[in-house]
């Protein structure tokens, strides 16, 4: 099993949505806290990022930015956020001489994985030659699709805008690559038993048995597993089967026992004590008070309103 693509499975809710603008200086938009991750990508010309906090980002034509919590922010051509307007409000000027690409995607908080958790507020990939280069490509075909109206469209967008998430991801993990949870996935046998317990979560797992596995020590296991995650080896496991179960209280109809047996309990009493524990809500009311189904209306288009 593959860590990072569960991770980003896990807190997925909903579709993603994107969309193209060009406009002409002066232009300020706003974007409120959301419920997810929103990115912006600089097509052409310049730009800022002025975070609620914090230091602004000046941008050039290439750059890329993720703003992976969902964290209110204003997308300027200059550092000054006064007069900024929301950005649905935005009028595209066909012959501008900004160009910028928008999207956001709707992320479960609750459910964040620590490898996501960890990344900072504003994620800046400056336009570096030969850095990236299936980043850059998906960019690529995200920004003519969007622009395009070939059949597939939709489909092929909201595909792209995955393979986007992800790339974007990757490469802040590829340049932080020495310590935490970056390290972690990159260790070999730290990773391989990560992709053990994703695999098989529902398994009666023992510190010694899963490092009998990888090939090391219980001490050796315990101590370099907890220096990269920040977790024990156990203690992630139960993280990892609440988290799990959480997704599927919400994205499926399945009843709680058999919920239950997936992440790795035979008693359902005891199953929703651990989840109560981490959610601070029993499975039942965890199921009803926050399901939400796809958005249907939310598909990417051209409209500045949909991003």
């Amino acid at each position: 099993m593959d860590v990072l693509s569960d991770a980003i499975t896990a807190m997925r809710t909903g579709r993603p949505s994107s969309n193209r603008l060009r406009v002409n200086s002066p232009w300020c938009y706003r974007f409120d806290q959301y419920e997810g991750a929103g990115f912006h990508v600089l097509l052409r010309g310049t730009g800022w990022l002025i975070p609620e906090h914090g230091a602004p980002t000046r941008l050039s034509t290439g750059d890329v930015v993720l703003v992976p919590h969902g964290s209110a922010h204003i997308l300027s051509d200059s550092s000054d956020a006064r007069g900024a307007v929301p950005f649905h409000t935005a009028v595209a000027d066909p012959d501008g001489q900004t160009d910028f690409l928008c999207g956001k995607y709707r992320l479960d908080q609750m459910r964040t994985h620590p490898v996501l958790a960890g990344l900072p507020d504003v994620v800046h990939l400056p336009a570096q030659l030969g850095r990236h280069a299936e980043l850059r490509a998906a960019i690529d075909l995200l920004a003519g699709e969007v622009t395009d109206e070939r059949p597939g469209r939709d489909a092929v967008i909201c595909d792209l805008l995955d393979l986007l998430l992800t790339y974007l991801v990757r490469a802040w993990l590829d340049d932080n690559a020495e310590t935490g949870w970056p390290r972690a996935l990159r260790d070999r046998e730290i990773a391989a038993a990560l992709e053990v317990l994703h695999a098989d979560p529902a398994a009666p797992w023992r510190v010694e048995d899963l490092a009998h596995r990888v090939g090391l020590s219980r001490a050796t296991l315990a101590r370099r597993f907890t220096a990269l995650t920040g977790q024990p080896p156990m203690a992630y496991l139960t993280w990892w089967r609440m988290t799990t179960a959480a997704r599927l209280l919400r994205s499926t109809d399945q009843p709680l026992p058999a919920v239950a047996r997936q992440v790795g309990y035979t008693s359902a009493f005891a199953f929703s004590h651990t989840f109560k524990r981490h959610f601070g809500l029993a499975p039942g009311r965890y199921r009803s008070e926050g399901r939400q189904p796809d958005e249907p209306g939310a598909d990417s288009s051209s409209s500045p309103g949909s991003g």
